[in-house]
């Protein structure tokens, strides 16, 4: 694997050379980004998970279609569901981009109860198979399922390579995790050549690998299969009554008992910084997406956002740079160990280790600490804020104080077990207009 050091920020990267290849090229991807998210409670009360911002200027689901776009996989459907108006905005918005006289597009694929006019997507597999007019349209050699919802740098095309090379009928990308946390996965056992010999999705006692007991090997969502195999696949999962037409729980189970499935581990495909362990996180429940964006403010963050060989691609505002204003000794407006986001004004204010999306207005007099701010929302003077999550367009008003007193929170606002606390605009008693 050939490494470079960047002359800018002294940062040792993998360079290896993309695997942007006829492959890729004849790769259909389909991003399944119908899912709610409830762990994140009222973060995706009008917002489908892949649709819930993240890192200062992303959403969720830019991550995985910017992996798709940096690998070569140009044609992609995403598959949605739960209120997902929010998230085909922000596709319409910042995904356009792509050439359709070239054959590249990102299409929206939203539930239409193609199968039954009583149901929507009842499973995985079922919103795949529900779509697969358009994907046989495309014409693919292989597909490529894909979560909408998990934080990751991927080249596909490493994977796409040794599927082919191996000849399989399906590969699964996995990935190792603490034994204890895999019971919400679907765990896998391989054989010395990575061929799977046992699957099961969220098992009660998970299979630990032979030479780590504390691991399990998991999957993480992202499958590899050959076209016309998996059009089989979906046909005869649709057609079993006893199916949940589920790909954890049916259809990768029967494939592996009877045909060529293998496992890609993802530290043959991430692309990161030298060093540093494959980055994968599931930002699916309050702390895990506070956690998450608290570490891309850190001096040296696991996710390093700043390598352009592998940009992040999405749709932000047109805005003016973000502005800090006052110098005197009580009224002061800086920020420390922080990410700002363009259109924020901070106003004799103090930031710490704090997350500012766009358009943020911070009035003066007020102290922000480890707090996620989402867009467009506006701090009065005199509040003290600590280890929150604000939803946009939020009007804290004056003197507000949060995080000093965590019964006091609960009664107002919903904390997390470790403490962290969110707030949204039906808990401040603000009109309850849409928040996207």
């Amino acid at each position: 694997m050939k490494t470079e050091v960047d002359s800018n920020s002294g940062l040792a990267f993998n360079r290896d050379p993309r695997f942007v290849s006829q492959l890729t090229r004849n790769t259909f991807a389909i991003v399944l980004a119908g899912g709610r998210g409830s762990r994140l409670h009222q973060l995706t009360d009008w917002r489908s998970k892949p649709a819930v911002p993240f890192g200062g200027k992303f959403r969720i689901i830019d991550f995985t279609l910017s992996n798709c776009v940096n690998s070569g996989v140009r044609r992609v459907g995403v598959a949605t569901q739960y209120k997902a108006q929010s998230l085909i905005r922000h596709l319409q918005l910042g995904w356009s981009f792509l050439d359709g006289r070239l054959g590249e597009f990102i299409e929206i694929m939203p539930a239409q109860q193609q199968v039954n006019e009583s149901q929507w997507y009842r499973g995985t597999a079922d919103a795949v198979f529900q779509n697969l007019r358009e994907i046989r349209h495309a014409n693919p050699d292989y597909v490529l399922v894909l979560s909408g919802d998990h934080i990751y740098r991927m080249d596909y095309g490493r994977i796409l390579a040794a599927h082919v090379e191996r000849d399989a009928d399906l590969t699964v990308a996995c990935i190792e995790v603490p034994v204890e946390e895999a019971k919400g996965f679907g765990v896998m056992a391989v054989d010395e050549q990575n061929r799977v010999v046992n699957f099961e999705e969220k098992p009660k006692v998970p299979l630990t690998l032979p030479n780590k007991p504390d691991k399990a090997l998991a999957s993480m969502g992202i499958y590899v299969f050959n076209a016309r195999f998996l059009f089989e696949q979906l046909q005869r999962d649709a057609d079993d009554p006893k199916s949940s037409h589920d790909f954890g729980k049916d259809v990768i189970p029967h494939c592996v008992r009877r045909y060529r499935t293998f496992a890609q581990s993802f530290a043959d495909s991430h692309v990161g910084e030298v060093g540093k362990p494959p980055y994968w996180r599931d930002v699916g429940t309050l702390d895990a997406f506070w956690e998450a964006n608290m570490d891309l403010v850190h001096v040296s963050p696991q996710l390093n956002l700043y390598d352009d060989d592998w940009p992040i691609w999405t749709w932000q505002p047109q805005s003016p740079p973000a502005k800090f204003v006052f110098d005197d000794d009580e009224r002061r407006g800086y920020a420390v160990d922080s990410m700002v986001s363009g259109g924020c004004i901070i106003s004799g204010s103090t930031l710490r280790r704090t997350m500012l999306f766009s358009g943020v207005y911070v009035h003066s007099y007020s102290a922000i600490e480890d707090s996620i701010v989402l867009p467009n929302v506006r701090i009065g003077r005199n509040c003290i804020l600590k280890k929150c999550i604000i939803d946009k367009n939020c009007i804290i008003p004056e003197g507000m104080q949060v995080g000093l007193d965590p019964e006091a929170d609960r009664k107002r606002f919903h904390v997390t077990p470790s403490g962290i606390t969110l707030i949204s605009r039906v808990m401040l008693g603000q009109d309850v207009t849409p928040v996207q």
